[in-house]
């Protein structure tokens, strides 16, 4: 199984020492997204469901630069701050699957060193496309 890191030209590179996409085989693997502006690295704060909507559609654009889509997920893991916060991460979740066909799910109620962030997603990818 060959290793492959996918560099985005828009997306800044990160400064502590991680890519935002590597694939292995046909495995797509993203690092930790945030509610972040992908081209500048500043972070967006804002209401949790804010948070969420921009850090799932990171993850949606980034996986567009692999030729997969959502539904290409296999396994999704949420970080989140704060318990009353699952439901309101769970209803703009759930608008970004097919129904059906949603991928496994952990949740870890967790708190982010990076003040101003209430919820983190990292996703785990499979697709038999060629990128």
């Amino acid at each position: 199984m060959s290793k492959q890191v996918i560099n985005i030209s828009d997306v800044k590179k990160s400064s502590t020492g991680f890519n935002h996409v590597v694939k292995a085989g046909d495995f797509i693997f993203l690092s930790s997204q945030l509610s972040t502006d992908l081209k500048t690295g500043e972070i967006i704060p804002g209401e949790i469901k804010q948070q969420t909507i921009k850090t799932m559609e990171n993850i949606k654009y980034l996986l567009s630069h692999c030729h997969c889509s959502m539904d290409d997920i296999v396994k999704i893991v949420i970080y989140f701050r704060h318990p009353k916060d699952r439901s309101a991460i769970n209803e703009v979740y759930k608008q970004y699957f097919t129904r059906g066909q949603e991928p496994a799910k952990i949740s870890i109620q967790a708190a982010s060193p990076i003040e101003g962030i209430d919820v983190e997603i990292e996703a785990t990818a499979f697709t038999l496309h060629t990128s």
